[in-house]
């Protein structure tokens, strides 16, 4: 894994192997500790960063770059 540090100093631990596709670049998941046992959020791939956000159904998006993953949930009702 590699390391990174978080706006607050925190290092965390990006897993090259654990990644999805989104529409500009991949997100990484990033874990807390080298171990992978707590999540921490995910990488954007496409400008290096950790800030990115999620909502319910599952969808990432970049809040610099707007790369996004469609949502892996769909609820029909909300159309």
């Amino acid at each position: 894994m590699n390391e990174t540090t978080t706006s607050d100093g925190e290092t965390v631990y990006i897993s090259a192997s654990e990644g999805t596709r989104g529409s500009k670049g991949v997100f990484f998941v990033v874990y807390r500790s080298p171990e992978g046992e707590r999540r921490y959020g995910y990488f954007c791939a496409n400008c290096e960063t950790l800030d990115n956000a999620m909502d319910s159904m599952g969808r990432i998006e970049c809040n610099r770059c707007g790369n996004l993953r469609k949502a892996t949930e769909w609820d029909a009702a909300h159309e």
